[in-house]
């Protein structure tokens, strides 16, 4: 079936477009300027009228990925359809026009890695509180739980100011080695902790 599909996808969008066989399905890639075109043609010619899901990937320097998956509940095949948009200028034409369930999924993907879903009827904030800054699933994002509020108890060996001796403290996970983060994970730093970073593993 994964041959027939990708047969189909080639025979439509010739070298556009690049299939790969993954476990349970068909993932399809698409220029993001064919994307909704890539949606309607998976709805309407390959009976995937059943939409599950759609979120986005960090991919660091190379842009933000975003990944769709349908289903056929005729034909009983499975597709991801996935494109790439540019770090800078993340735009992506929305996918509710084809797929009315996307609209949710947009939002939360808009909210969470700062995507603009160009046309989508109402792209408002989905989760987080309001005045929130910054995207969360973006991998520049600070993880800073532990710096804005101090857990309970010893972090790591030794913290507890007794005991066996600590080694090298290790940075709440995301927080850089400089800056007003890094500062106020030193602040929340207990007495007699030693400084510094452990290594990476």
């Amino acid at each position: 079936m994964s041959a027939e599909l990708a047969d189909a996808w080639t025979g439509r969008f010739g070298d556009e477009v690049t299939t790969e066989e993954t476990f349970g399905g068909l993932a399809v890639g698409v220029p993001p300027d064919r994307w909704v075109e890539a949606l309607t043609f998976a709805r309407d010619d390959l009976a995937c009228g059943f939409f599950d899901w759609l979120t986005g990937v960090d991919e660091l320097e190379d842009g933000f990925a975003v990944v769709v998956h349908v289903y056929s509940l005729e034909r009983r095949h499975h597709l991801l359809v996935r494109t790439r948009v540019p770090k800078r200028a993340p735009v992506l034409a929305t996918a509710t026009g084809v797929y009315r369930g996307a609209a949710w999924h947009e939002r939360e993907t808009s909210e969470m890695f700062g995507i603009l879903f160009e046309g989508h009827p109402n792209l408002v904030p989905l989760l987080l509180p309001d005045g929130f800054e910054g995207h969360p699933l973006r991998k520049d994002f600070v993880l800073a739980a532990r710096v804005a509020k101090p857990w309970p108890g010893a972090k790591e060996p030794g913290e507890s100011g007794h005991g066996a001796p600590s080694r090298r403290r290790v940075r709440p996970p995301g927080v850089p080695e400089e800056g007003p983060w890094a500062a106020a994970a030193e602040r929340r730093r207990p007495p007699g902790a030693p400084e510094g970073r452990a290594p990476d593993a």
